[in-house]
């Protein structure tokens, strides 16, 4: 096997070839992410994108929760998501009054159907917690909704 350098011609022009488009493999690096929409004060960093590389049927992204920290109550219209946990603990509060809990951690994947709403909780008050989040569009559809009356993100 031999890995080919970013100038080298030969393998972009496969790409391309083979794609029909313009499209070509890319490596996009911490320093690559680029600031996206995000729902309260969470970081997320789109790395698979339209702008980025291109990309019409995938976004993928880095997402991190500081210690302690929600986001705020929210849904993603038409999009399915998915969720990979790499590190930290997450608590996720999920229906139209928040009426569920459901916990992940290092390791788990979690699935967001589309038009769910749903909190997104750091369950550390010490450690962050870093996700992957992958979605069905390149259309950035955070939809924050009014909090339901009674909600405590602390039960």
């Amino acid at each position: 096997m031999s890995a080919a350098s970013a100038g080298d011609d030969s393998k972009i022009s496969w790409s391309r070839a083979a794609t029909g488009s313009d499209a070509i493999f890319r490596v996009i690096r911490p320093a690559d992410r680029t600031p996206d929409v995000a729902s309260g004060p969470m970081l997320r960093e789109a790395a698979i994108s339209r702008g980025l590389v291109g990309a019409q049927k995938i976004w993928l992204g880095y997402v991190e929760l500081r210690p302690g920290i929600s986001s705020a109550v929210h849904h993603h219209g038409e999009a399915e998501s998915a969720i990979y946990i790499v590190s930290g603990r997450a608590r996720f509060v999920v229906g139209d009054q928040l009426q569920d809990i459901y916990h992940a951690e290092a390791g788990d994947f979690v699935w967001v159907p589309p038009y769910v709403v749903h909190v997104e909780m750091n369950g550390s008050d010490t450690e962050p917690l870093r996700t992957v989040v992958a979605r069905s569009t390149q259309e950035t559809l955070v939809f924050n909704v009014p909090t339901p009356q009674g909600f405590d993100p602390t039960r």
